[in-house]
């Protein structure tokens, strides 16, 4: 579903405006502003590795069509994470703000005197939000249906996303991050495993809870306190509480610590992906089930739902326009997945990322291709591999990227987009952001791989104006950089209000 475009009276006058801001971009060769330029050289990064655009969000309606600022706007750059922007706007357009996923829940088989005499199947459509929970309200709304016992399967369907041969540790071998968790039709929780350490001075130990609890895993429920640690001293004695603990995890079957934990440390939590990703939705939901007094005869195992089986119910996501509050605001990776494979979610043969590489193709060609020469004619086409950034092969120019911004800034998506980005200063990745001249006047995704970092969106400055801004660097010393970044949403405000 397309959203409603911005009224027919004003299209030529938008369109005008943004074909001049583009012709603007593309002749503008400006030097770097003074404190920018130190930064990259303090980081050790040369210019060339640096491109950036600062422009008015909508200059046919400001009157203003040349950029501010238009350094190498041209050039295709890793965004890393700000790559997310073109998979949350393409989905705002394409699904609507209001769309939901669902997970329909099937009884196959008679229900009398609490048994369920067959299986149940939960069907997974790609639902970005299914933690714990959530599935705790599935699996409690199974038992409200008069189900207490089993005697068959539950069956998981995932037959709605096509297969991958992805695997988590592919992207940078860090096979236990939640940032490198792969997508799933049915994902549960974001197939992680939350440890909260809790310290208790009196017995000398530290208790251990996990969620969710996962079956046939034997989960260690504590660890001693670190010698000498009594609870009194300051966080600074905490220390490295990970590796004093000594995991080990090389068992799926087995979560254990060899070391201790430090009491100075007050209560920690710790998330990981688990190590057998391919068991984890059988292991919680059976896990889960038993927790919650249900009993099952048969096993949790993969299946797909008979044809004309009607659901017994259907556990609704929140909608769209409140996921990619998550997707942007604390830059979740697989999150973003879900929503980019999503786009293409109604093609024959399940989705797949190519099948959502096409789709998002097609949105951009047709938003704006007939804005910059006709049909056939889409420049600065971003290049996607999963949507997330999370990614060694997407590009986009920033150029292209700040069109794309400036179309969102006089559509029908504008609030819910700008919305769902981090504030300068004030919440998700940028929370912690150093800037003072930026800080609450920014609206902006942050981005960073071990060879790229980047910021992209809105700034706004104290006389009303507002800008699009966004900057990239791809270099091996590119974190480094981000005081540059800052420095150029900085520039921007005071800039802006001249």
């Amino acid at each position: 579903m397309l959203l409603t475009p911005f009224p027919a009276r004003f299209t030529a006058r938008l369109t005008a405006g943004l074909l001049a801001a583009l012709a603007s971009l593309s002749a503008s060769a400006q030097t770097l502003p003074p404190e920018v330029d130190a930064l990259l050289a303090r980081a050790k990064v040369p210019r060339e590795a640096f491109a950036a655009v600062v422009v008015d969000a909508a200059p046919a309606i400001n009157g203003r069509a040349a950029p501010l600022l238009s350094w190498r706007a041209g050039s295709a750059m890793n965004p890393a994470s700000v790559m997310k922007l073109v998979t949350t706007y393409a989905g705002l357009e394409l699904l609507g703000p209001a769309y939901t996923w669902s997970t329909p829940v099937y009884a196959d088989g008679p229900i009398a005197n609490g048994v369920l005499s067959g299986n149940l199947i939960i069907q997974g459509r790609g639902d970005p939000k299914l933690v714990m929970e959530r599935l705790w309200l599935l699996l409690r709304r199974v038992q409200g249906l008069g189900i207490k016992t089993i005697t068959g399967d539950i069956l998981l369907d995932r037959s709605a996303f096509a297969a991958s041969t992805q695997h988590p540790g592919d992207f940078d071998g860090e096979a236990l991050r939640p940032y490198n968790v792969q997508p799933d039709a049915l994902l549960l929780n974001y197939k992680s495993v939350v440890m909260t350490f809790a310290p208790n001075p009196g017995s000398g130990s530290a208790s251990i809870s996990y969620d969710p609890p996962l079956a046939g895993v034997r989960m260690q429920p504590g660890v001693p306190l670190s010698a000498g640690s009594n609870g009194r001293a300051g966080l600074a004695e905490c220390g490295d509480y990970r590796a004093q603990l000594q995991p080990d995890f090389a068992d799926p079957l087995r979560m254990a610590f060899a070391g201790s934990y430090p009491a100075a440390c007050g209560e920690k939590v710790w998330a990981i992906a688990y190590p057998d990703p391919a068991s984890y939705a059988q292991r919680a939901i059976a896990g889960l089930w038993q927790e919650m007094g249900g009993t099952l005869g048969g096993q949790v195992r993969d299946g797909v739902a008979p044809p004309g089986l009607a659901p017994a119910f259907e556990m609704e996501s929140a909608s769209l326009a409140e996921i990619i509050r998550d997707i942007n605001k604390f830059s979740n990776n697989v999150m973003a997945q879900q929503l980019f494979l999503t786009l293409s979610l109604q093609r024959p043969g399940g989705a797949s990322n190519e099948a959502s590489r096409e789709a998002v193709r097609g949105w951009w060609q047709g938003r704006f291709g007939a804005q910059n020469g006709g049909p056939g004619n889409a420049p600065d086409m971003p290049v996607l591999d999963n949507g997330s950034g999370l990614s060694r092969l997407e590009r986009v120019t920033p150029q292209g990227l700040a069109r794309m911004l400036q179309t969102a800034y006089v559509s029908g998506a504008m609030p819910e987009l700008m919305a769902s980005l981090p504030i300068s200063g004030v919440d998700g990745t940028l929370k912690r952001s150093k800037s003072q001249v930026s800080q609450g006047w920014a609206h902006l995704k942050s981005g960073t791989l071990r060879d790229a970092t980047a910021l992209a969106g809105y700034v706004h400055t104290p006389s009303g104006r507002r800008l699009v801004v966004v900057g990239i660097v791809n270099h091996a010393n590119a974190p480094a950089a981000r005081p540059a970044l800052e420095a150029l949403v900085d520039w921007a405000v005071k800039e802006g209000s001249r």
